[in-house]
């Protein structure tokens, strides 16, 4: 691969990495409690989470991946990212709903209060080969990337990025990656519209464009199953329902950043948008190089003919681009991977924290001490995903290898989560076989593929990374609604709050009373006042209060009135005795500090619950 990289294109790469760093140790200077730490104290509004969601979603291995598939197949490489529309039914009403509620602080802690401890210890194993193992996918194809674009080695490559990942999250958390997040998810999608635009210039026009494009990569949908690397089915099974649901139920980096909304009503709001909006825009960005490049492919424009599948957006870009944008879009590259690997950095260290250290090693410690074990534990996993990087690199398709990787580990996980959140009689014995036969079984099929290939719906070849989703949801399936039927289940009031049936019991629980829908959404406009008032309680006019249809013991928000802050500077409180002073709010320093308010700039208020 031959790349062009002028001066000014290492100039804006560096400011890119200046800034992005200073942006994330920026904003995650107050960082002092795990709370803050692993979810930002609860306080963003539902836009700043949402874009900084695209970043997440949008990994190193996604303009890599997807310019292979695009081209390869065409249109239809948007699939991936268009097809999770079906899960917002299950995570609006479901389980975001009964994850914010029973302020569980990880995936395995969930687990353990619905089921019991072995299964928890089964589900942390899973989940921290889950995020470990993505960590390690999106290191190697950033070092595949860097490799063409610097002719630097391989791992060289990976432990720096690595590291520059590491650095900010490691002194601010939850805060500094997504304000840092919000920032690369910006720049992500406009370099991928900026190397659009350039390569429709180079090629005269949208129409030719279009009219250069085989018939075949025009269509939205990819053969049944073919081709053998990237198929319909195999993407509905690999993606759709275990990758969409796992990505967004089981992976504990989106959970925490779905927790970081300010309330269950801005993560469904959060969700909607990004599946529905966001992600099909981050579809054309991430695939239009491949697409590009085969419209280039019978011209005489100049751009070379033998391009390796992996190198295409690198190639495309650097043959379209001038010098400062490509650098531009190296740093959008850059911008992918670090804004995935610091969300699932942070992810592992919530896992270990919550669920190893705390729960079993070193419990009853300071909050203090787990904050500092948290940041440890950020080191390990960065070393550990570096260190899986070999197994990623031994697939000749990177969408291939990162399909196979998810396939074997995410089934079983994806239906302890579903079958139990919607279904009471699900029993802690049949959870836990579920997880642990299921991923037994998924691994044989490793060794065994004739196991998987009455499933396969065609797909060739003794690898099934597609199809080995079918059959290993399909197995887990029939090992936990078999064992349900033979075992006993929790009681009802041991499993309430963690059920569908049960989420109204959660409300209650989360908010210490009664929950109340009236008046959510309405916010005033209020001059901070200091008073004596305990921490995290205000005292509002009755009017203001008659206004926000809250009473004495409601759950409230104040936030600095400025809404473009996104909610960075803001608390949750609950509201006090009211007093007469209309458009003044009481609090305490305390409460003031600890929402990083400022007593001279105006406030808003909003009833919670």
């Amino acid at each position: 691969m031959n790349i062009t990289v002028h001066f000014s294109d290492y100039i804006v790469i560096g400011l890119y990495f200046i800034g992005i760093t200073a942006c994330g140790l920026w904003f995650g200077r107050n960082t002092k409690s795990t709370h803050e730490f692993f979810f930002s104290s609860q306080r963003f509004s539902w836009w700043l989470v949402a874009i900084s969601c695209v970043a997440t979603l949008v990994g190193s291995y996604s303009f890599i991946i997807y310019s292979e598939i695009g081209f390869q197949a065409g249109i239809s490489s948007i699939m991936c990212y268009t097809n999770d529309w079906y899960i917002i039914p299950l995570f609006i009403l479901v389980w975001l709903p009964i994850i914010y509620y029973s302020r569980v602080a990880s995936i395995p802690e969930y687990f353990s209060r619905r089921f019991d401890e072995k299964t928890r210890t089964a589900a942390l194993c899973i989940i921290l080969i889950y995020l470990v193992g993505y960590i390690g996918q999106n290191l190697y194809t950033m070092g595949v990337a860097m490799r063409g674009i610097l002719g630097i080695d391989l791992y060289v490559c990976v432990v720096v990025v690595a590291i520059i990942s590491l650095l900010y999250m490691y002194h601010g958390g939850q805060t500094s990656v997504i304000m840092a997040d919000f920032a690369q998810g910006l720049i992500l999608v406009g370099a991928g519209f900026a190397v659009f635009a350039f390569g429709l210039m180079k090629l005269g026009g949208l129409e030719a464009f279009w009219n250069n494009l085989p018939v075949s990569h025009k269509l939205p949908f990819a053969g049944f199953n073919t081709p053998v690397e990237y198929h319909t089915v195999g993407v509905f099974w690999s993606d759709a329902i275990t990758g969409s649901i796992a990505f967004y139920c089981m992976n504990q980096a989106m959970l925490m950043r779905f927790m970081s909304a300010k309330s269950v009503r801005e993560g469904k709001k959060t969700i909607t948008i990004v599946i529905l909006v966001l992600m099909p825009i981050a579809a054309i960005a991430v695939s239009n190089a491949g697409w590009l490049y085969k419209a280039m492919m019978p011209t005489d424009i100049g751009i070379a003919k033998n391009i390796s599948p992996k190198d295409i957006f690198v190639s495309v870009a650097n043959f379209v681009c001038p010098p400062g944008v490509f650098g531009f879009v190296v740093a959008a590259l850059i911008a992918a991977l670090m804004s995935t690997v610091d969300a699932l950095i942070n992810a592992v260290s919530a896992v270990a924290v919550n669920d190893i250290w705390r729960a079993k090693i070193r419990p009853g410690k300071s909050d203090e001490y787990y904050l500092k074990a948290a940041r440890n534990f950020a080191i390990v996993a960065t070393i550990l995903g570096i260190m899986l990087v070999p197994m990623f690199a031994q697939f000749k398709n990177i969408f291939q290898g990162f399909s196979h990787f998810t396939s074997v580990v995410t089934p079983p996980m994806v239906v302890v989560i579903m079958l139990g959140a919607v279904w009471k009689r699900f029993t802690p014995a049949a959870a836990f076989y579920t997880l642990v036969l299921g991923f037994i079984i998924n691994c044989i099929s490793l060794w065994i593929p004739a196991l998987v290939r009455p499933f396969a719906h065609g797909e060739q070849g003794d690898e099934y990374s597609y199809m080995r989703s079918l059959f290993g949801f399909l197995a887990s399936i029939a090992i936990g609604v078999g064992i349900t039927f033979f075992t006993k289940p929790k009681e009802e009031k041991e499993i309430s709050g963690l059920v569908l049936a049960t989420i109204p019991e959660a409300q209650k629980s989360f908010k210490g009373s009664e929950a109340s829908e009236e008046g959510v959404g309405i916010t005033i406009k209020s001059k901070i006042e200091i008073s004596n008032l305990p921490h995290e309680v205000i005292s509002l006019s009755q009017d203001d209060m008659q206004a926000l249809c809250a009473k004495e013991g409601d759950l409230m928000y104040v936030a600095d009135a400025r809404k473009w802050l996104g909610g960075l500077k803001s608390i949750h409180v609950k509201a006090g005795k009211p007093h007469s002073q209309k458009g003044v709010v009481f609090m305490s320093k305390s409460t003031l500090e600890a929402g990083n308010l400022i007593l001279e700039q105006p406030a808003t208020v909003e009833k919670i619950m």
